[in-house]
């Protein structure tokens, strides 16, 4: 058993550096600076021993660990718990976290300059957040942690985003509150359905509620993770606050708070919903496919390459859906790695874009062209990460994909899979379309005949995603086998409870005393014993058939 409350200190570090920044003058930059990294880095030092320390002997393989459960919140007929652990599925989202945010913090050196020490604030409560909803298993705090992200992001991209900051910010906040206030509403109707005692998700799993009741909750819960994946058509907020939010804000974005989304289903609506989750796998399973090519093409004739990179997330995200809802150990296994795969790829597409931009402040494609003569280890750095979103195998992307395409192969959404497999080659052509007019051809503008290459904070930011670009792309496994004992379980808890409300048949009636009960159709009758009235007598014609008929035996045989 821990003693050491690690997922609390883990959560609320960041919190105590957000409010340690606020006794920092406003102009000391770099302190305020040097502060937010001090601190995201010491939470990504304490979230190492969960790595360590998970599945460790005589703990609870696969199951919850780490956990903290405290009574809460008691008003009236509600009973709220601060109950927090972790799984092998929550465990890596976790560790993506804490790993990105020393990144994005670094990324602002010379990016922010106004209003830093605002920023840096927003940085650290977005962590707080973020590190919540992961593992948060009573549904109450769950809610409250997943409310805390949108308040910083939406600051992050109304201050200090793009020209078209406002409109970005707004829609960003009203497609994510609107899902946000469906799912508190079922999540109240759910505990009342329990019968009240508390909001813990693992009481929850035990429930089996009426077709129709799972219905209407399952599309709540679906509604509010979907749009924070975002699924399509719920995707429009992502490519205008992607390319409006400051570059930090977009790899924290596409790095972790999509994963909320994806995260959501796998946690919530798939395992407590199981019969309405089954009802509706073919739509979720049709609107991934369309989310894939729809957004590969989409992304192919985009101008400006934030937008691309931003389209193309939605297209790669249709996989993890896609893998998660094959329900086997393959396709959900390739949909949680392609969600790590993911964070890795496109956040350092992000930071690459946020690179050029810094000295071109542009991101129109029209704008380069030969930036690999001026920038060469930029060019091999941007090559390295294109191809690892384009799923070259020996990078991380390809491992994901490949999981995700076989176990939609092998399950019941073999020609959704077919179909999506077209994604892969269409991404292929979007990328280095867009990665050949950028970097390769005649250096013919004269701002970029000038720009420099990347310094030595810029490639300190890029090696640790270069690295598990090619860790994970060529040894997967220990994350694999960290997570699968988790994944069965979850697979096992959506299949069982489905079969189990499907054969939960009401119990046949008593029969009054003296009954005769007369078995169905082909049923084997009971045992009987010898002399029984109901029994033939020997010699004796079964019942439809013609007396002398070969399967009668003679009087002799008989006896």
């Amino acid at each position: 058993m821990n003693q050491l409350p690690l997922l609390s200190i883990l959560t609320f570090t960041p919190l105590i550096g957000a409010i340690l920044l606020l006794f920092v003058n406003k102009n000391s930059h770099g302190v305020l600076r040097s502060i937010a990294m001090a601190v995201t880095v010491v939470t990504f030092v304490l979230s190492l021993p969960l790595i360590t320390g998970y599945n460790a002997p005589g703990s609870d393989i696969g199951g919850f660990q780490f956990l903290e459960n405290v009574p809460w919140i008691a008003a009236g007929p509600f009973q709220m718990s601060y109950h927090l652990g972790i799984d092998g599925i929550s465990l890596w989202l976790v560790i993506l976290t804490t790993f990105i945010m020393p990144i994005a913090v670094l990324s602002t050196y010379t990016a922010v300059e106004e209003k830093v020490k605002e920023y840096m604030i927003c940085l650290l409560l977005l962590e707080v957040g973020m590190v919540g909803t992961f593992i948060s298993l009573d549904l109450f705090l769950f809610y409250i942690f997943w409310e805390i992200m949108l308040i910083p992001m939406y600051f992050m991209i109304g201050i200090w985003g793009g020209k078209n900051r406002i409109y970005a910010a707004v829609k960003f906040f009203i497609y994510t509150a609107v899902g946000s206030l469906l799912m508190l509403v079922a999540l109240i109707s759910l505990y009342f359905k329990a019968g009240g005692g508390d909001f813990s998700i693992l009481r929850f799993y035990q429930l089996h509620l009426d077709p129709t009741t799972q219905m209407w909750m399952f599309l709540a819960f679906a509604l509010a993770f979907a749009i924070k994946v975002p699924m399509f058509p719920l995707h429009t907020w992502l490519p205008d606050a992607h390319t409006e939010a400051p570059t930090a804000g977009s790899v924290i974005l596409a790095a972790v708070m999509l994963k909320c989304g994806t995260y959501g289903y796998v946690r919530f609506a798939m395992p407590l919903f199981p019969e309405a989750n089954a009802q509706f796998t073919p739509l979720i399973a049709t609107l991934s496919v369309i989310g894939i090519i729809y957004a590969s093409l989409v992304a192919m004739v985009q101008q400006d390459v934030k937008k691309l990179v931003a389209y193309s997330s939605v297209a790669h995200l249709g996989f993890v859906m896609l893998g998660v809802y094959a329900l086997n150990q393959q396709g959900v296994t390739g949909g949680m790695l392609q969600m790590l795969n993911h964070g890795v790829s496109t956040g350092a597409l992000f930071l690459i874009v946020g690179f050029i931009y810094e000295r071109r402040h542009t991101r129109l494609i029209t704008d380069f062209g030969g930036l690999a003569k001026q920038m060469p280890v930029f060019a091999t750095m941007f090559m390295i990460v294109t191809f690892s979103s384009i799923g070259l195998p020996g990078t991380n992307g390809f491992v994901g994909e490949f999981l995700v395409l076989l176990g939609s192969f092998e399950s019941g959404l073999r020609w959704y899979a077919i179909i999506a497999t077209s994604g892969v080659i269409l991404s292929a052509v979007y990328m280095l379309w867009m990665f050949q007019r950028v970097m390769f051809g005649e250096l013919k503008n004269p701002k970029n005949q000038t720009l420099k290459d990347l310094n030595a904070r810029e490639v300190a930011i890029m090696l640790p995603l270069i690295f598990l670009i090619f860790f994970l792309g060529i040894y997967p496994r220990p994350i694999i086998d960290t997570m699968a004992p988790s994944i069965d379980k979850m697979i096992a808890q959506t299949k069982v409870q489905k079969q189990v409300a499907q054969v939960a048949a009401p119990a046949a009636p008593a029969l009054p005393p003296g009954h005769m009960a007369v078995p169905e159709a082909g049923a084997a009758p009971a045992a009987m014993p010898a002399g029984h009235p109901a029994m033939p007598e020997a010699g004796a014609a079964p019942a439809g058939l013609p007396a002398g008929h070969p399967a009668i035996p003679a009087n002799n045989e008989a006896k």
